[in-house]
């Protein structure tokens, strides 16, 4: 029961701040709606889209693109979650939380799952606002797609807590995160097929293709459309995986504070 009262007490906070911080939800949602409204509109007669998996016949620009915002929205918020690790630790408010005598890898996952939560909310609120654009799709992808987004997001937030653990000031922080989010959005499929980044640069499609950002987005993009990529669940999940490894070893704040404070 303590395990049960400590997770719904994480994701209540992380809630509670996300629902405080009305001008981060805007801004989650008014980055995709730009590329979505906006620089679709003139990408749209220079990149023509071929018949690909998982699409039965010719799309436009902004259909494409679509699963790849959503995955914009999941790395974004997972970096800004994540920054409230640093944000917290340089408060004094993450001593708090390790006082618990629940085991450290349980709070990082019930961290993780929190911020995966918001994440997924947030892209609901988009999927919402596209389909009212005009991009609807069948209404058993929208469900379909709610795994796939959560792990996803849980991936990208591991992540986030991987890169947190090693930045000790706040601000250090916002230049790693674009130095993580700009590279691994923009060497992905979300927003180019990886045949078109194929023919403009083979080492770039070589990148892209091992950005594990680009499974994520390949994930969520078979999902909408109810089918399943069987080689982006199995690399999300070992990304997953070794990012949350990762996480709990590296996030090491009692061993700082025995370096520092232990003396009389």
């Amino acid at each position: 029961m303590s395990y049960w009262y400590a997770f719904v007490g994480i994701c209540y906070r992380e809630w509670l701040r996300f629902f405080s911080q009305r001008a981060r939800f805007a801004a989650s949602l008014v980055r995709p709606l730009l590329w979505l409204v906006v620089f679709a509109a003139g990408f749209r007669a220079a990149l023509g889209i071929a018949i690909m998996e998982p699409y039965a016949t010719y799309i436009n620009y902004e259909e494409y693109i679509l699963p790849g915002l959503c995955a914009m929205i999941l790395l974004f918020n997972g970096m800004q979650s994540s920054l409230s690790i640093v944000y917290d630790r340089e408060m004094g408010s993450i001593k708090v939380l390790l006082t618990s005598p629940l085991p450290r890898p349980f709070l990082l996952l019930s961290k993780q799952i929190a911020s995966a939560l918001v994440s997924v909310l947030q892209v609901g609120a988009f999927l919402v606002i596209a389909a009212l654009y005009d991009r609807p799709l069948e209404p058993m992808g929208y469900v379909l797609v709610i795994p796939a987004l959560f792990l996803v997001a849980l991936m990208l937030s591991a992540l986030g807590i991987v890169i947190a653990s090693r930045i000790k000031q706040l601000e250090n922080f916002a230049g790693v995160m674009n130095f993580v989010i700009f590279p691994m959005f923009f060497l992905s499929s979300a927003l180019y097929p990886l045949w078109k980044m194929q023919e403009a640069s083979l080492w770039l499609y070589e990148i892209c293709r091992f950005n594990p950002f680009t499974f994520g987005v390949e994930l969520i993009r078979f999902a909408l459309y109810q089918q399943l990529n069987v080689t982006a669940l199995l690399v999300v999940s070992g990304c997953t995986l070794a990012f949350v490894i990762l996480a709990v070893a590296g996030f090491q704040p009692v061993k700082e504070q025995g370096k520092t404070g232990g003396k009389p």
